[in-house]
């Protein structure tokens, strides 16, 4: 495509595509916006060494004039994007990428793989952890995901959505996360009995050690758990259980730790959660929830959906909207280089719904309202430093808090509006086409 560009009189031409998605993951309320970090760092670093040029060369598809212009290659256009962690909802775009249709062609897969995954597991998290009701979430899934940038990039995106720690230490190596891991069942078979295999581990880890229970009997476990916290003082550990009922055996557990007297110490379960069965496990006396596999493949709908769309070109300073027509009309795109805002109620702060209008509009001055589309990348570098996860988190966490009840509980669904000058353009252009 960026070839056929190149060597085509639209080579110059600029271009405006707008990613975003259709329809809601598991049909649920809203999603959260991640992967932007990941593609500004791409661009900015984005060329051709020799050895690409070299490869692209022997597949005899390129001309010798395209690949000298890929060997000197720097993305050199404009992208505007959400901040990362804010609520999103289908048909609105999420980045905007405003170059030359060669240069827009070359960045569409890296762009699209990178939204799609990051802010599928980031949604997915998220539901996650608001299922827990304030309950600690740490992401486990690793030894699950679809291979090492999956695993990495996911433990990323699930602290935006809102998980506590990442077993996945290149993840938080790369992305200042905090850790967290528990012995596996390996550790206890090594020794010669569950007692021995206990003492032997907290004497590495004396400071809030997790002892996991069910290796061979959760009860006999528990036991040994209890009298290896008092053995070396513990007060404030932790015991998981990774099978059987967990809402009767945390329940005895419970029990057990407390006429101990370790009142503190807490019980954390695991065993392919994710929000549904969380929720049946709210009256149970736990802490906290291991989730792996359906947290890092969101595993009840595992594709996002995001597309990459021309919805404009230039030509002399003036901008011409675009678009595409679908036999099924929810594949029709909104054209134009557009602004997006959200519009928030005065009086109580919670968003009533979001606004697309033509990049030239001016809104209602009277709407209290909040830009969302902003310049993030031009000439060849982004335009802000990055923020870390923390913030990212904190900023998904207060953009949720705006949605009212009606929308968190399923109950309405949120508005994507469009200007009425937008509406005519985009009912022109299908009268045009039709």
């Amino acid at each position: 495509m960026a070839n056929g560009y190149f060597k085509s009189a639209k080579n110059n031409e600029i271009c405006y595509f707008d990613i975003f998605f259709r329809q809601m993951p598991d049909d649920g309320q809203f999603a959260i916006f991640a992967g932007l970090e990941s593609i500004l760092s791409f661009v900015e670093n984005l060329h051709f060494s020799v050895e690409d040029i070299d490869f692209l060369r022997k597949q005899e598809l390129f001309s010798e004039e395209f690949l000298k212009f890929l060997s000197e290659f720097k993305f050199s256009g404009e992208i505007y994007a959400l901040d990362e962690g804010e609520v999103i909802f289908p048909n609105e775009p999420l980045l905007c990428i405003k170059a030359t249709s060669v240069e827009a062609q070359l960045l569409e897969t890296f762009l699209l793989l990178s939204i799609n995954h990051q802010s599928l597991i980031a949604t997915k998290a998220n539901r996650i952890v608001r299922a827990a009701k304030g309950r600690s979430i740490f992401e486990f899934g690793s030894r699950r995901a679809h291979g090492a940038s999956a695993a990495i990039e996911g433990a990323r995106a699930a602290i935006i959505g809102g998980c506590k720690a990442s077993s996945c230490t290149l993840a938080a190596k790369l992305y200042d996360i905090v850790l967290c891991g528990t012995m596996a069942h390996s550790w206890v078979q090594m020794f010669e009995n569950e007692y021995t295999a206990f003492c032997e581990y907290l004497k590495t880890y004396p400071q809030n050690p997790t002892l996991l229970i069910d290796t061979y009997n959760i009860h006999s476990g528990i036991k040994n758990a209890i009298k290896v916290f008092k053995h070396f003082g513990i007060k404030e550990g932790a015991v998981r259980l990774d099978s059987g009922d967990l809402v009767k055996l945390s329940k005895e557990i419970r029990r057990k730790l407390d006429y101990a007297g370790l009142k503190k110490c807490k019980i954390i379960v695991s065993n392919s959660l994710d929000e549904t069965s969380i929720k049946a496990l709210l009256k149970a006396p736990i802490d906290g929830f291991g989730v792996g596999e359906r947290l890092i493949t969101a595993s009840n709908n595992p594709i996002f959906g995001c597309v990459y769309k021309l919805v404009a070109t230039e030509q002399n300073g003036v901008i011409y909207p675009k678009i595409k027509i679908s036999e099924d009309p929810a594949k029709t795109i909104i054209p134009h280089f557009k602004k997006l805002y959200r519009i928030y109620d005065k009086n109580t702060g919670k968003a009533l719904y979001d606004k697309l209008c033509v990049y030239d509009e001016k809104l209602n001055s009277k709407l209290k309202s909040k830009e969302l589309l902003k310049l993030v990348f031009k000439d060849g570098k982004r335009k802000e430093s990055p923020k870390n996860l923390s913030q990212m988190q904190n900023y998904a966490k207060e953009q949720i808090s705006t949605l009212s009840p009606k929308i968190l509980g399923a109950k309405q669904k949120y508005e994507v509006k469009l200007s009425s000058k937008l509406q005519k353009i985009k009912n022109s252009l299908k009268e045009n086409h039709s």
